[in-house]
């Protein structure tokens, strides 16, 4: 025979789930966090006597914005006029073991913050000594007494817009001391520089 209550029940239990709080879904948040690095090291059998073990480094780290349909030169996102702390959420960070020349512009080892300052007919990179070295929270508010450098950025436009804040530190193959190429872009704008070891 059956239990007369068990079609009750099973009915009560499938009613009672509607009421249940909906499950939390997971979603990308609207930043992520980036770095790029380029290792410095002799050739094998050619390091000078004494020359230290580890190899040199040249790395940025950096809060990496996604557009998400948004519009970059706007009061809310990279204004024009008014310096931008090159990411999202946290400084950008340049680190380097060796002396750079940046944009023609000396760039003596050690841990800097990276801001970019945009108009609508140019951008340029300002390097700034880090207050608190070794933090992504180096700097958040801007102050031009810790400049190093101002850096003119060459401005190129994007066949295709690219969604992500992207930052490379792109080495060359050419002989001789360590060189390369600095690239920001967002959007549909690339901006460039040289970097080479001095």
């Amino acid at each position: 025979m059956r239990n007369p209550a068990f079609p009750l029940a099973t009915m009560l239990l499938i009613g009672s789930t509607s009421l249940l709080p909906a499950q939390g879904t997971l979603r990308a948040a609207p930043s992520t966090q980036a770095a790029v690095e380029v290792a410095l090291s002799y050739p094998a059998g050619q390091a000078p006597a004494g020359a230290d073990s580890t190899p040199g480094k040249i790395r940025i780290e950096y809060g990496q914005p996604h557009l998400r349909g948004r519009a970059i030169n706007t009061d809310s996102l990279v204004p024009f006029g008014r310096p931008w702390r090159t990411g999202a959420n946290a400084s950008t960070t340049l680190t380097t073991t060796v002396d750079l020349m940046i944009g023609g512009k000396h760039v003596p080892k050690g841990t800097y913050v990276l801001w970019s300052l945009p108009t609508p007919t140019s951008w340029q990179l300002i390097v700034q000594r880090s207050t608190t070295p070794g933090t992504m929270q180096s700097a958040m508010q801007y102050d031009a007494a810790n400049d190093v450098a101002r850096i003119e950025l060459a401005r190129h436009a994007l066949p295709a817009p690219i969604e992500s804040l992207s930052i490379w530190l792109v080495p060359s193959r050419a002989p001789g001391v360590p060189r390369g190429e600095l690239r920001i872009a967002w959007g549909s704008t690339l901006l460039t520089t040289d970097w080479v070891v001095h």
